[in-house]
């Protein structure tokens, strides 16, 4: 643990921060693995509709800075292709 006192106070709030980053890329996950189960089982309406509630998720995480850019554009365009898989 660090002995200045500012440093100590910017650990904590790393620490803090962590597990919040940690929560919202597991919504993220959550999000996906969603869609995935629906077209495993090979149910279109509920694999659309799990996917128009995964984009804005993945977006969000972008923006926030959670995930890459280019990484929630590669899981959109997986998940899409899944989705266009299924016919």
């Amino acid at each position: 643990m660090a002995n200045i006192r500012s440093a100590q106070k910017r650990a904590k709030q790393a620490v803090r921060r962590r597990a919040h980053n940690i929560a919202l890329r597991s919504r993220v996950r959550s999000a996906m693995k969603a869609v995935l189960k629906a077209v495993q089982e090979g149910d279109k309406d509920a694999a659309q509709a799990c996917f128009k509630q995964a984009v804005p998720e993945i977006d969000r995480m972008v923006s926030k800075g959670i995930i890459k850019k280019n990484r929630g554009a590669q899981y959109k365009s997986r998940l899409n292709d899944k989705l266009l898989a299924m016919g």
